[in-house]
């Protein structure tokens, strides 16, 4: 078994930075956060602890090892001081390839041998990212879904050189941390669950863009129907269970064509026109306007419900 990081350090202090940063807190591991952008740094300051304590509030967490974990939740004044002595760093930088390229090259100029190196990137293969690495035996993504401190899926993509011993260390820390590594067999644009949800977006918007439905009743279509058997299943299982002792072959047999008629009309447009982005920000902006506060704590709520539901259902099974 792994041992557990004396030291994370999170580089990044945006929402999925400041997620990671208040996951390692819940767990009471020492951790470290930083962002050359000040702002950023002095808002995580305050949204870590927050996000934190909100998971007790929730029941997710326990409020004894949460106040542990922020009594060693630091801010790093430096990337050299927030690295230095750390066990694992997560990169959780902007989506920007270069910038992420020299934040990593940075890190590893700094960061100790047996250092394990993870970036959070939501689509860039981990080859690209890691290329000015000289050590990518230690270097992986593995990329939460956001909030990351609620949600317990991590996609893991090594690289080509990514060692075996680097691999099982991740899935570890991640395990010990409740979360549920998945792992890729190759690199793709966008990983798996990045593709999965830009395949169904994309109809989401064609739906709404060409008035078959509004944007509230969309969202609660998707939430209250596939992503609701989804959970409990995921599709294919879905499908394969569907069709009772037939399975996916009855299942097929029965309903392909129904599937390829469906298919043949989806959209299949690769550019969000701009008068298009702005019709959808228009749209949702006033389906949702000034609720987003009382929304986010509603899903947050409802995550924290579904997750107790489904670990309650497995172990009950």
């Amino acid at each position: 078994m792994t041992e557990l990081p004396r030291k994370v350090a999170v580089i990044g202090a945006g929402d999925i930075g400041t997620g990671w940063a208040a996951l390692c807190a819940v767990a009471g591991w020492p951790v470290t956060i930083f962002d050359s952008n000040a702002r950023a740094a002095e808002k995580a300051w305050e949204e870590v602890p927050r996000r934190a304590r909100a998971l007790v509030a929730l029941e997710r967490a326990t409020h004894g090892i949460v106040e542990r974990g922020l009594l060693e939740f630091h801010q790093g004044r430096s990337l050299l001081q927030a690295v230095q002595d750390a066990d694992w760093v997560i990169e959780a930088i902007n989506e920007d390839l270069i910038a992420k390229q020299k934040v990593l090259d940075l890190i590893e100029q700094v960061a100790g041998p047996a250092t394990l190196l993870s970036s959070s990137s939501s689509g860039l293969p981990p080859t690209d990212i890691f290329a000015r690495c000289r050590r990518q035996d230690r270097c992986l993504v593995a990329h939460p879904l956001n909030p990351p401190e609620l949600i317990p899926l991590v996609e893991i993509v090594p690289g080509g050189r990514t060692s075996e011993q680097a691999l099982a260390r991740a899935k570890d820390y991640l395990r010990f941390l409740g979360r549920m590594p998945i792992i890729l067999k190759k690199a793709v644009p966008g990983h798996v669950v990045g593709r999965i949800a830009a395949a169904v977006w994309r109809e989401c918007i064609d739906l709404v863009l060409s008035g078959v439905i509004e944007v509230d009743d969309l969202d609660r279509a998707v939430s209250l129907g596939p992503a609701l058997g989804w959970a409990a299943a995921g599709p294919h299982l879905t499908y394969h269970l569907a069709a009772r002792e037939g399975g996916v072959p009855l299942f097929l047999q029965q309903l392909l064509a129904s599937f390829e008629s469906w298919w043949a009309t989806l959209a299949s447009w690769q550019k969000l026109e701009p008068e298009q982005q702005r019709a959808l920000i228009h749209t949702i902006e006033r389906a949702y306007e000034g609720q987003i506060g009382m929304l986010r704590q509603a899903r947050d709520r409802r995550l924290s419900a579904i997750l107790r539901a489904l670990e309650q259902a497995r172990s009950n099974s």
